[in-house]
């Protein structure tokens, strides 16, 4: 099961590089959704940017857990960081396009800390 966590990881990076270049052609028009410090186009941002850092979380779940052999595997922080990972930048994106999603994103926040303290828990001696 690392193995989806490693995968999805890699792939979530990629797709956060790629939206990320492509919002880079529209940044140097000073108001693109409404300029620099508008809303959406921080939300915009903010989501690229969550793509490649859950991207990252689910890379160090992988290496957390191979490295310290963990067994039984962490099933359920495992799907946790997937999930955030689907749901952070999902929330931004709506975010940007209806100011009413910014009350979601208590969801992926609360999933990615029960998957971080899933795993600091299995860790304690």
């Amino acid at each position: 099961m690392a193995e989806l966590n490693l995968y999805f990881g890699w792939s979530w990076i990629l797709i956060g590089l790629l939206a990320g270049a492509w919002v880079g052609v529209f940044f140097y028009e000073g108001d693109w959704l409404g300029g620099y410090g508008a809303w959406p186009r921080r939300m915009v941002r903010l989501g690229h940017v969550s793509l490649v850092g859950t991207g990252l979380l689910n890379l160090g779940f992988v290496f957390t857990v191979t490295h310290l052999g963990m067994t039984p595997f962490p099933r359920a922080a495992s799907l946790l960081f997937i999930a955030g990972g689907v749901t952070m930048p999902s929330v931004c994106f709506l975010a940007a396009w209806r100011d009413y999603f910014r009350h979601w994103f208590f969801v992926p926040v609360a999933v990615l800390v029960l998957g971080t303290v899933d795993i600091l828990f299995r860790m304690l001696p």
